[in-house]
């Protein structure tokens, strides 16, 4: 793997997460005047949202940008964790105001949430074992006939898995469905599959956490953007895009990539 690639790699969050908008001041912001703020999140995607294997306590990225907007639009937030396969489900019924778990922005599940803008942009990216050496890129993957690639179906790396890796067969064996992408990295670790595919950010925690156990390779297999998602119609989505756009103004959004994406370690 190129030298450069890797130090690009560790750089990415931040040279992709300056997506300049229109600077707003916290004067321009709406006052949801202590308003209750629901919030889904999974707990499975370091360093997004995620539990600290160190504390035990819930923490993460998402964690600290959600904290921030709660104060500068004044509602209380409420965090309650649920699956990936039940949340935009239970989101688009209203059973919470808003879902966060580093979640795709994509047409057809516009059918059934509206999204906030943009957060976060990120590249997907093959997460293998430290020792893998059968593979290298998707191609090579792919000529691994008893290679296996865990992923939750929905997912945008269930949907890479399927079109740019495999043959297009989303009932292809070679796809091993888990609730979680905890639970698929956990099996990619003990050997029971050969692959995840996730987003650099994911990925990146999780070498991060396990640097004698996993590795990132290959080439970026293409690029996804990521947005809190709310019920259709939910009045909550002009203000948190206006607090979105004043945290990339003043640079918090920065602050939080350096603080989770180069600083943090786990456990402290």
């Amino acid at each position: 793997m190129p030298e450069g690639l890797s130090i690009m790699r560790e750089l990415l969050p931040i040279l992709l997460l300056t997506l300049a908008p229109t600077p707003l001041l916290a004067a321009d912001l709406p006052d949801l005047q202590q308003r209750e703020v629901v919030v889904a999140t999974e707990n499975a995607y370091p360093p997004l949202q995620f539990v600290d294997p160190g504390t035990g306590e819930a923490i993460g990225w998402e964690y600290d940008a959600m904290e921030e907007i709660s104060k500068r639009l004044n509602f209380k937030l409420v965090i309650e964790n649920t699956s990936w396969d039940a949340m935009i489900p239970a989101v688009s019924e209203g059973q919470y105001d808003i879902g966060m778990t580093g979640i795709t922005i994509r047409d057809d599940r516009r059918e059934k949430v509206d999204f906030s803008d943009p957060y976060m942009r990120s590249e997907m990216f093959m997460l293998v074992r430290a020792d893998e050496d059968r593979f290298d890129d998707a191609a090579g993957f792919a000529a691994l006939e008893d290679g296996l690639v865990a992923a939750q179906a929905g997912t945008t790396p269930f949907y890479v898995a399927v079109y740019e890796v495999l043959d297009g067969d989303e009932s292809n064996p070679r796809i091993k469905l888990f609730e979680t992408f905890g639970a698929g990295v956990q099996a990619l670790m003990t050997g029971d599959v050969d692959l995840v595919l996730t987003d650099g950010t994911a990925g990146e925690g999780y070498v991060r956490a396990n640097p004698n156990g996993l590795k990132l390779v290959g080439e970026p297999l293409g690029t996804e953007e990521f947005g809190f998602i709310f019920p259709k119609g939910s009045d909550l989505v002009a203000p948190v895009n206006a607090a979105i756009a004043e945290l990339k103004a003043d640079g918090t959004l920065d602050a939080l990539n350096t603080k989770w994406f180069l600083d943090w370690k786990t456990g402290q």
